[in-house]
């Protein structure tokens, strides 16, 4: 395996188109300013010892050794040793309700952006599970598949929106057959499934996937967001109305929410402005028997900057040492003129 231990050094290769620009600009300085004494044959003549082929050449040195340097910086190193790292944690599928319902704002600023801060809040107590992201509304999407990269899950969380399923709807059930599916192989007695939604469903038989997910081992927590009274949606500054024209007003569906999770033994939290119920869950998740998860990692890496800046440094000191002009004793020691 190739990295960059510290990649940010790269920034530094901007001085080079900056210094190239310097330099054509100082050239073009310099033969203007010499076009004012005369003819510039003339007084290439007049100075034998000047040399622009020499000047070039070691800014084009200089040049190089500054990118050998800023690369050595960057830290280049190769994986030398693949190690079996074994963690005890679980596997955490969380399945999140994105229908136009869950923009009701019965919780601040709306249920579908505090559920987003929530599951932030959430992947910030993870430290040996892993976790997947399934969205859902008439049909459910796999967002991101089990991973124990935690910076990727809250990128993909955070970027969660109604617009990545088209089809409106809520179909629990559609959500947990997916999310059964996607556990890792061998990962019996470790396997959770978090669903947050409002519980509205329309679309399947919810209660069934989950006795399935049950006979599988797997756990589900339901989360329900929402209120009772419920809230009306609000689309593009205006609310949501029936064919009749009467305003469509989202509700909690505790019921729902509460057999799927009591089917499986996990357990029904309702959301509340304060707390979402997340905290809790992860408590309760903890209880779950943990199983021992292995990955391979790359457990020693080999530096090679040392090269790099090596080259460099000697790429300085030859362009020290290059004069600028030429050199009337060098030019004398022709070992091939003839006696």
């Amino acid at each position: 395996m190739f990295r960059f231990a510290t990649p940010e050094y790269f920034y530094l290769l901007i001085l080079v188109p900056v210094l190239i620009g310097v330099y054509w600009y100082s050239v073009r300085v310099r033969r203007r300013a010499l076009e004012r004494f005369g003819d510039p044959e003339t007084i290439r003549g007049l100075m034998p010892e000047a040399s622009p082929k020499r000047v070039r050449t070691k800014f084009t040195i200089f040049a190089l050794a500054l990118v050998f340097i800023v690369i050595g910086l960057a830290r280049p190193q190769f994986g030398s040793k693949l190690k079996e790292v074994t963690r005890t944690g679980i596997e955490m599928m969380l399945a999140v309700d994105v229908s136009n319902s869950m923009l009701a704002q019965d919780f601040e600023p709306n249920r579908l952006e505090r559920t987003k801060f929530a599951i932030d809040r959430l992947i910030e107590q993870l430290h040996q599970d892993k976790i997947g992201l399934i969205v859902f509304a008439g049909d459910a999407y796999m967002q991101l598949p089990i991973t124990s990269d935690y910076v990727i899950a809250r990128t993909f969380a955070n970027n969660i929106s109604p617009t990545m399923v088209s089809r409106q709807g809520t179909a629990i059930g559609a959500a947990i057959d997916l999310a059964s599916q996607s556990f890792s192989s061998g990962s019996d007695g470790s396997r959770v499934i978090v669903i947050i939604s409002d519980g509205e469903n329309h679309e399947d038989d919810a209660i069934a996937a989950a006795k399935a997910a049950a006979e599988k081992g797997i756990k589900i927590y339901t989360i329900g967001i929402g209120s009772p009274e419920g809230a009306p949606i609000p689309i593009d500054g205006n609310f949501i109305k029936d064919e009749k024209g009467n305003m469509v007003v989202s509700k909690l569906d505790e019921a729902t929410l509460e057999q799927i999770a009591l089917s499986t033994g996990g357990a029904y939290i309702r959301a509340t402005n304060r707390s979402l119920g997340l905290d809790e869950i992860v408590k309760k998740i903890n209880e779950v028997e943990k199983k021992q998860l292995s990955s391979s990692v790359f457990e020693d890496f080999n530096e090679q900057y040392q090269y790099l800046i090596g080259i460099g440094l000697l790429l300085l000191l030859i362009e020290f040492v290059m004069l600028e002009r030429k050199s009337r004793i060098l030019s004398r020691l022709n070992i091939f003129r003839k006696q």
